[in-house]
C-alpha cells in the first residue's frame, strides 16, 4: 500500500508571518497566543499542563513525539493547548511506558499540530517581536484568511480559569493510588523471589500531617501529588469559592495553584486571596497564584515580552537566610509581579530571576504567607526546589516562612 501523502498545515501569525509544513494532531483550526518553550523533554507534561490554555506551543528541541504518550504523566484530564509546532515529528514513539503516539493524542481532543517548520526562526521572531497571535491550521483556510482571524482575536480578553478550573469541590487522591511516585527498583533479586509486580514501582506515601484546601486556577496533577507525598491532604475547590466557605472548613493552610491567563483580569480571586491573608492562615501560593497573592497583597502584575517558560530558568534567593542561592527552575507564565508596585514595609521579595530581574517569589514579612512564580514540583525539569511544600508545613506548624530574617 503506498504510503499516503502528508495533509498541509498552516500556522500564521498576526504581523502576517507565514509557516508551511505537514499536518499531524486534529484535522482543526485553532486560534491562540504563539510561544515557545525550551524545555527537551517532557512535552506531553506541557501539552497537558492547564496554564497552556489558549496557547499555540513551539518546542525549541528539533525532535518531538519520540517516546510518545502515556496515562502516567499528564497535568489534567485532558491536553490542553490550541496548537503545537514542532521541528520534526519522530516517525516512532519508542518507550516501554508509551501506549499511544503524540499525532493521535491530539487527535483526541481536536487539537492541531503542524510539524517540518524552522522553529529556530519563529523562536528567535517571538524573542524579538514578543508574544504573537496566530492561527494553525490543517485545513483549508488562506494565508489572508488566517491572519484575520489572528487579528481579530485577544488572548487577555479570555477567563481561561473558568475552563480550565474545577465545576465542584474534591477531595484528591483519599486512597493514595494517585500520589505515589513512581521508582525503578534496583539491586539484585534474591534467587526464588516473587516476581516483581507494578505495586514495586512505586513509593509508600507519608501518613497525613495537615489538612489544606487548595484553590484550582487550573492545577497541575503534579503539584496535587507533590502536597500529598509531602504530607497534605487536599481538598480541591473551584476558582471562585468564596474565602469564607473555604475557612469556614477550617484548613491548616490554603495554597493557590497555577493556571492560565491574564492574572489582571481575575478580580474575584485577588479579593479571595485578601481575605485569606486577613485571616492570618497560612497561604502558599505558585505562578498565577503566586501573581494573585501578589495583587493581594497590594501589587500589580505586567506582561513579559515573550514569557519564561522551560525548564532552565535561573533563580537567585535574595532574602533570609538563603541569600545568594541559586536554583534552576521550571516556569511556565506570560505575567510577573511588578516588584516595585508592592508595600515594602509588608512584602518582600525573595527570589529574582537572573536573566531579567523580575520578580521570582513574594513573603509577608509578619504573616506565614509566601509564593513562587516558577513550578517547585517541576513537571517536567528540574527537582531542586520541592523544598517549598515542606516551607509550607513548616509555616502550618510554627506560622512563620522559613528563611525570613
Amino acid at each position: 500500500m503506498p504510503t499516503p501523502s502528508p495533509r498541509p498545515a498552516l500556522l500564521a501569525l498576526e504581523d502576517g508571518l507565514v509557516f508551511r509544513g505537514q499536518a499531524f494532531g486534529a484535522p482543526a483550526t485553532r486560534v491562540g497566543e504563539v510561544c515557545f518553550n525550551t524545555s527537551m523533554t517532557g512535552y506531553q507534561e506541557i501539552l497537558t499542563d492547564p496554564s497552556y490554555a489558549g496557547q499555540i506551543i513551539t518546542m525549541t528541541y528539533p525532535e518531538i513525539g519520540n517516546y510518545g504518550v502515556n496515562p502516567l504523566d499528564v497535568e489534567s484530564d485532558k491536553a490542553q493547548v490550541s496548537g503545537f509546532a514542532v521541528r520534526r515529528l519522530s516517525p516512532r514513539a519508542s518507550s516501554w511506558r508509551s501506549n499511544q503516539d503524540l499525532s493521535s493524542y491530539l487527535s483526541e481532543y481536536g487539537i492541531p499540530g503542524i510539524s517540518g517548520i524552522d522553529t529556530r526562526a519563529l523562536t528567535k521572531h517571538l524573542r524579538t517581536k514578543g508574544a504573537l497571535r496566530g492561527v494553525l491550521t490543517t485545513e483549508d483556510v488562506s494565508e489572508k484568511e488566517a491572519i484575520a482571524q489572528a487579528n481579530a482575536w485577544r488572548y487577555e480578553d479570555q477567563d481561561f480559569v473558568e475552563l480550565t478550573s474545577t465545576k465542584k469541590t474534591y477531595e484528591w487522591d483519599v486512597d493514595g493510588s494517585r500520589s505515589r511516585k513512581w521508582t525503578l527498583v534496583q539491586g539484585t533479586r534474591p534467587e526464588g523471589a516473587r516476581p516483581l509486580t507494578g505495586e514495586d514501582y512505586f513509593a509508600p506515601l507519608p501518613p497525613v500531617r495537615h489538612r489544606i484546601v487548595a484553590y484550582d486556577f487550573g492545577i497541575k496533577y503534579n503539584i496535587l501529588r507533590r502536597l500529598r507525598q509531602h504530607g497534605f491532604a487536599v481538598t480541591v475547590v473551584p476558582a471562585r469559592t468564596p474565602a469564607e466557605e473555604v475557612l469556614a472548613m477550617k484548613p491548616a493552610g490554603v495554597f493557590l495553584s497555577n493556571g492560565p491567563g491574564d492574572p489582571s483580569k481575575l478580580t474575584y480571586a485577588h479579593e479571595t486571596a485578601r481575605k485569606l491573608v486577613a485571616s492570618k492562615i497560612p497561604v502558599f501560593g505558585i505562578c498565577l497564584g503566586h501573581q494573585i497573592l501578589g495583587y493581594a497583597l497590594g501589587g500589580k502584575t505586567f506582561k513579559l515580552k515573550f514569557g519564561h517558560r522551560g525548564g532552565n530558568q535561573p533563580v537567585q534567593e535574595v532574602g533570609g537566610e538563603n541569600t545568594g542561592r541559586v536554583s534552576i527552575t521550571s516556569q511556565n507564565h506570560g505575567f510577573a509581579v511588578d516588584a516595585d508596585s508592592l508595600p515594602t514595609e509588608t512584602v518582600a521579595i525573595s527570589q529574582i530571576n537572573l536573566n531579567d530581574r523580575t520578580c521570582e517569589g513574594l513573603t509577608h514579612r509578619k504573616l506565614p504567607v509566601f509564593s513562587v512564580q516558577y513550578h517547585p514540583e517541576a513537571s517536567p525539569g528540574p527537582h531542586e526546589t520541592t523544598r517549598f511544600f515542606d516551607d509550607f508545613a513548616t509555616a502550618i506548624e510554627t506560622g512563620k516562612v522559613p528563611g525570613v530574617s
